[in-house]
C-alpha cells in the first residue's frame, strides 16, 4: 500500500467517525431537568418597578402560558400548595430608535428589559435556576409619525402587538432556560 493509499484509507475512516458518531444535542423543549415531584407550578404576578403600565401582567401570563405549552405541568398564580414557583421582578424597561427613514424618523426601536428571575424548589427550598440580572434585547419595527424617541408608554400604547411578540420571546427564552437547564 502507498503512502497516498494509507492517507485516503485514514481520512476515509475518519469521516467515517465523525459520521458514525452522536453529537449529544437533543431537540429543544422536549426535555426537563427538573425533578419529577414538580407537577404543579406557581407563577405569581411579576414585580413591576418600571413606569410601564401592566407589562407584569402581559409578561406572567405569557410566562404561564409557555409552561402550560409543554404539557407537563400544572400552573397555578399562587406561590403557595405547589412544587416549585417562579418570582420575577421586571428593573427596567428602555426603547431606543435604532434605524430611521431618509426624512430622519425612526422606524426600528431596540427594545430591553431587565428583570430579576427565580425558579424555587419549594419542596427542598433550593434555587433551581435564577438569573438576577436577565437582559432581554430584540429590534422592532415601529411606525412612527413623531421622528424622535419613544417613552416606553407611548411606544407600548402604540404597539400591542410588538409587546405581544416581546412578551413571547421573553417567556420562551425564561422556560426554555429552566427546563434545559441553560
Amino acid at each position: 500500500m502507498t503512502r497516498r493509499d494509507r492517507h485516503g484509507v485514514v481520512g476515509l475512516l475518519l469521516c467515517a467517525a465523525v459520521v458514525c458518531s452522536g453529537c449529544g444535542y437533543a431537540l429543544a423543549g422536549q426535555g426537563s431537568f427538573l425533578p419529577d415531584y414538580i407537577q404543579t407550578i406557581g407563577v405569581p404576578l411579576f414585580e413591576n418597578t418600571t413606569t410601564v403600565f401592566e407589562i407584569e401582567q402581559i409578561l406572567t401570563q405569557q410566562v404561564r402560558s409557555e409552561f402550560i405549552g409543554r404539557g407537563r405541568y400544572r400552573v397555578v398564580a399562587a406561590e403557595t400548595g405547589v412544587d416549585a414557583v417562579l418570582e420575577g421582578t421586571i428593573t427596567e424597561i428602555t426603547i431606543t430608535p435604532a434605524t430611521f427613514t431618509a426624512g430622519q424618523q425612526a422606524s426600528q426601536y431596540i427594545f430591553t428589559l431587565r428583570a430579576a428571575i427565580e425558579f424555587r424548589d419549594l419542596t427542598t427550598d433550593e434555587i433551581l435556576w435564577e438569573n438576577p440580572a436577565l437582559v432581554f434585547s430584540d429590534a422592532y419595527e415601529v411606525a412612527s409619525g413623531t421622528g424622535g424617541q419613544l417613552d416606553a408608554n407611548t411606544f407600548f400604547g402604540q404597539q400591542s402587538n410588538a409587546m405581544e411578540r416581546i412578551a413571547r420571546d421573553f417567556a420562551g427564552a425564561v422556560v426554555s432556560a429552566i427546563l434545559e437547564a441553560f
